[in-house]
């Protein structure tokens, strides 16, 4: 059974930067996508980025574009989410997941299986 623990997560100044780590273990094999998640308080659960292994590039949320970059670490089973400029509206409980089917809405929560714990990110001045 797949164990995910993500790290990484903490208090950051408007403008900063934070990478956040999800160390996996136990993977499953029929996994085809992979990816970032978060939750502010009061809000539905939102996808923020993915890779998906039929896929040449990967996918971000619109307000994600252009400031996080994910990534993939094969040789530490780690999947990192590099986020700059950050803002208090990226505030939030931030997941890893991974899907057994191709979401057909790649940032579809509801369409992933497995999902760690949760690391706290929260931007404030």
């Amino acid at each position: 059974q797949a164990h995910f623990v993500e790290s990484g997560g903490g208090l950051v100044q408007p403008g900063g930067s934070l990478r956040l780590s999800c160390e996996i273990s136990g993977f499953p094999l029929d996994y085809t996508a992979i990816g970032w998640f978060r939750q502010a308080p009061g809000k539905e659960r939102e996808g923020v980025s993915c890779m998906v292994g039929s896929d040449a590039y990967s996918y971000y949320v619109a307000s994600a574009e252009g400031r996080f970059t994910i990534s993939w670490d094969n040789v530490r089973n780690t999947l990192y989410l590099q986020m700059s400029s950050l803002t208090p509206e990226d505030s939030g409980i931030y997941y890893c997941a991974a899907a057994r089917q191709t979401p057909h809405f790649r940032l579809e929560p509801s369409q992933y299986d497995y999902w760690g714990q949760g690391t706290q990110v929260t931007v404030s001045s």
